[in-house]
């Protein structure tokens, strides 16, 4: 077939753009698409005018072929199994990535000792067969002489694998370390066995140092002889070495001195006191810092005390303060230093113990004054020198942290503790309240928030600058400095502004903050953050004081955690709105009693009218009685808490002693003994805590009865040992009456839904502006203002773990008498005769009307004066109305829905 002339149509069809097409081309390309589909139609080196027509023609059938159908056949099997194969390995890796990682890395530490048993059994005990001969191939002639000492390498990563699972980021380290101690090893290995070469056969390098060892040697003894090819080997083997016990060069000494110290050969001198935690802690430090200033910082960058002088210097030769917003993105200066380091230790308490000493002195040289950590109920803030405020464009310093003491580890209180007896009582131990994570020091929420109150300030033209902060886990409190000739009711005027601009409804400002001379503006944090009771429970102080009556609160606004001694306090109101953090206030309160006392330290009476709040604890031994639900019993339990506290009175007046510390303390010692004659056997006297979950219900049932003995018990139990925790959630006037106030000197608020409810609980507003789930304001006896706190919460877990190991220690003891009358009284004044009609009558009318006048019996009952006041004398001597107020009318102290049994008492159906 002669060629084409035109040189358009040489080019191929594949090669040949699209666009070049003509419209009549275009049109007629759905007609090809057939054509263009069959295989083997294309030929790239024909030309067009050929391959025009043929694609017109349908392409002629090829002939079948005999073994297509069985290719076919075979290509299909084999495809099928091999997707198969695929699909259950891929299944068995999707199950392996499922599986728990402990498990996983058990698996690996099982592999690794299956696998040390079985280079054991080839290199020591010569195991014959295939297996062995694979040993001896694979082991011994990579190893060499050394390989006796495989096995016991592989028996030790897989015991630090099973020991370690949670440093898997080691792994790399002595995988690295390893592998140059290892080639270094057999390096010298085969250069002091003569260096055997490849000639002299296989047997002559396994007698060496293997193929590793040959590997490793033979090409530095080629090039640079053995002279130098060992001192090389010896350097690779010690830095293998320091690689797998991350032991830096800088610190051989050190670790040789911290040895010879354990080993008893060197003394412990002060000048090597440092620790591997601060050096962990600098090292933390300087990840801190900006990539730019991690190198070689200016040391003369950490002069904070000079740049306050100039930014001081500098607002004085000026009337007021430009009107500059902080900048987030530039360059960090030595404030910013410090606070950045602050910020990634978290200068928070991890697990319960302070910051380090490093991070601490940091914050502490450039924090605008010393702060201490209210770590007591009642801090006593120190005096402060007038503070200087920074410049416009600075950051503001993180004031969180203050330097704390120093950390130690806290000592176990597993001693054992003898009872009454021959019992034996152990505490629970601290593992079983879980550990709460680091909290934080500083985040990007709180520099907006800083800019926001920055521009505020500018906007309404307040001489007034943020000069730091300190972050709590619910609240971050801002101090505000103002300027000179500036009045403090200028900040407090823009509370609803500031709120406006943080996008916050609940801002409390406080003026000014106890201590300092601030403006103090608390934010919620929009990061909240968990308070664990165990990590209150492990603070320092908490291990030192052994007194069993401290419990722990939660953590305040400055990251202090907060403990309080109920024996000090002596009695605490606390109330709340439902929600708010109530219930997980008193479940604290119990379980740092049961983690911190036996039952011969403090007993306790639960109350719990709800009959759901303190169900958990039902059966502890530190109960006097079971958990009273009924308020009728209620009362009578109060009752007879004051006949207990009337004879602990009698004992301390009969052997001249004003508190019951010290009678127990002459009782253990034995300075007093009983009377001669008496059978009676003195002993020490507990702690007895009552807890009220519910008080409005109390009220509602017995209110002339609770009030008086609540009333009597807070006036005269402090010094008996004896102290009540009242709870509700309906803090009203008619609940927690002006008695009940004045004689419950402490008390702890949380979220309240209105102003009034505030001031009956703390005589104060701020109740109402707290935002819940914990969010309190404590206010400890003798105190002025009342520290914002987050209640520390324990889970249902913790409760249980904790009762059921006390109740495995001990089974509770109860009193009989408790809920039961000592003494029945017999109010009869005289008898009824034949006015029994007369009195049910009157009883019915009193108790339906709640209404008690003698008058209305005269009316009602068509009786005259004295037969209507004998009648209310007779309900008088059975509590169904009070005394004789003069011409008031009487209270009627029994409700409606008790009439039947009144009446049932009346005529003698049942017991009076």
């Amino acid at each position: 077939m002669s060629p084409v002339v035109s040189t358009g149509n040489l080019t191929p069809m594949a090669s040949r753009p699209a666009a070049k097409k003509s419209p009549a081309k275009k049109a007629a390309a759905p007609r090809k698409a057939p054509a263009k589909k069959a295989p083997g139609k294309k030929a790239p080196g024909k030309p067009a005018a050929v391959r025009k027509t043929a694609a017109w023609k349908p392409a002629p059938a090829p002939a079948p072929s005999p073994t297509a159908g069985v290719f076919r056949l075979l290509r299909a099997l084999w495809l099928g199994l091999a997707h198969a194969v695929g699909a259950l390995f891929r299944g068995i890796g999707r199950g392996a990535k499922g599986l728990d990682p402990a498990h996983r890395k058990d698996g690996v530490a099982l592999l690794l000792l299956a696998l040390a048993l079985i280079v054991a059994a080839g290199t020591w005990a010569h195991l014959s067969g295939p297996v062995g001969d694979l040993v001896k191939l694979l082991v011994t002639g990579a190893f060499g002489r050394l390989d006796l000492l495989v096995p016991i390498l592989l028996g030790v990563i897989a015991v630090r694998v099973i020991l370690h699972p949670e440093r898997p980021e080691a792994n790399g380290r002595i995988v690295i370390g390893l592998s140059a101690l290892v080639i270094g090893v057999l390096g010298q290995v085969h250069i002091a066995c003569g260096g055997p070469a490849r000639s002299d056969g296989m047997q002559a390098i396994r007698d060496a140092g293997g193929l590793i060892g040959w590997g490793a040697a033979a090409p530095l003894t080629y090039t640079m002889g053995d002279v130098l090819a060992v001192p090389l080997l010896v350097l690779l083997t010690f830095f293998g070495l320091l690689v797998v016990t991350a032991t830096p060069v800088t610190a051989i000494p050190q670790r040789l001195r911290t040895l010879g110290v354990k080993l008893g050969i060197l003394h412990d001198p002060e000048e090597f006191a440092r620790t591997e935690d601060d050096e962990r802690y600098e090292e933390q430090w300087r990840e801190a810092l900006p990539r730019s200033r991690r190198r070689g910082p200016d040391p003369e960058a950490f002069q904070p005390a000079e740049a306050e002088q100039e930014a001081l210097a500098r607002r004085r030769s000026r009337p007021r303060r430009p009107s500059a917003q902080p900048a987030l993105g530039r360059e960090m200066d030595a404030v910013d230093v410090a606070a950045a380091a602050a910020a990634a230790l978290d200068g928070a308490v991890l697990h319960g113990m302070p910051p380090s000493p490093v991070v601490a002195d940091l914050t502490q040289g450039v924090s605008v004054g010393d702060r201490e950590e209210a770590t007591t109920p009642t801090p006593v803030p120190p005096v402060r020198p007038q503070q200087e405020r920074l410049p416009a464009g600075a950051a503001v310093p993180d004031l969180t942290k203050a330097a704390p003491q120093e950390p130690r580890d806290l000592p176990p209180r597993a001693e054992q503790l003898q009872l009454s007896g021959d019992i034996t009582y152990a505490l629970p131990s601290l593992d079983l309240l879980e550990r709460g994570g680091p909290g934080k020091a500083r985040s990007a929420a709180n520099d907006a928030v800083v800019a926001s109150l920055t521009n505020v300030f500018t906007e309404f033209k307040v001489d007034a600058a943020v000069t730091g902060f300190t972050r709590g886990p619910t609240v971050t409190r801002y101090e505000v400095e103002l300027g000179p000739a500036v009045k403090v009711e200028r900040i407090t005027a823009l509370t609803k502004n500031i709120a406006y601009a943080v996008a916050s409804p609940d801002v409390r400002i406080i003026s000014p903050i106890p201590g300092k001379s601030a403006v103090g503006i608390e934010i919620p944090n929009t990061d909240r953050e968990m308070v664990n009771l165990g990590d209150v429970l492990r603070l320092a102080e908490a291990a030192e004081d052994d007194h069993p009556m401290l419990v722990a609160l939660g953590k305040d606004v400055e990251g202090g955690y907060v403990m309080a001694n109920i024996a000090k306090m002596p009695h605490v109101l606390v109330a709340g709105a439902t929600g708010s953090g109530k219930s997980s206030c008193i479940n604290c309160l119990i379980t740092s009693i049961m983690m911190r006392a036996t039952p011969e330290d403090v007993r306790m009476v639960l109350v719990d009218p709800k009959r759901v709040e303190l169900t958990a604890y039902e059966g502890i031994p530190h109960l006097i009685t079971p958990i009273i639900t009924n308020p009728k019993r209620a009362a009578e339990a109060l009752q007879w808490v004051v006949r207990e506290m009337d004879l602990r009175y009698d004992d301390l007046a009969a052997y001249g002693f004003r508190h019951i510390d010290d009678f127990n303390e002459a009782i253990r010692k034995g300075r007093i003994k009983a009377p001669e004659g008496s059978e009676r056997e003195l002993q020490p006297y507990p702690y007895l805590l009552v807890i009220v979950d519910e008080l409005a219900d109390l009220m509602m049932v017995a209110p002339r009865d609770v009030e008086d003995a609540i009333v009597r018990i807070t006036q005269l139990a402090r010094a008996a040992g004896i102290h009540l925790v009242l709870a509700t959630q309906r803090p009203s006037v008619d609940v927690v009456t002006g008695l009940i106030k004045a004689n419950v000197p402490s008390r702890l608020a949380f979220a309240t839904s209105s102003l009034a409810d505030s001031r009956v609980i703390l005589d104060q507003p701020g109740a109402e502006k707290l935002i819940g789930k914990g969010d309190g304001l404590f206010l400890p006896m003798g105190a002025n203002k009342a520290t914002r706190l987050q209640g520390a919460f324990v889970t249902e877990e913790e409760v249980a773990a904790v009762v059921r190991h006390c109740k495995e220690q001990m089974t509770p003891v109860f009193r009989e008498d408790v809920t039961v009358g000592g003494r029945q009284k017999k109010e009869i004044d005289e008898d009824i005769g034949d006015d029994l009609d007369l009195l049910c009558q009157a009883a019915e009318l009193v108790v339906s009307t709640q209404f008690g006048s003698t008058s209305m019996l005269q009316r009602k009952l068509r009786v005259g004066f004295a037969k209507a006041g004998r009648l209310m004398d007779l309900m008088e001597s059975r509590n169904i109305v009070g005394p004789s107020e003069g011409s008031k009318a009487r209270d009627v102290l029994v409700k409606p829905d008790e009439l039947d049994g009144v009446l049932a008492q009346i005529r003698g159906d049942a017991p009076s």
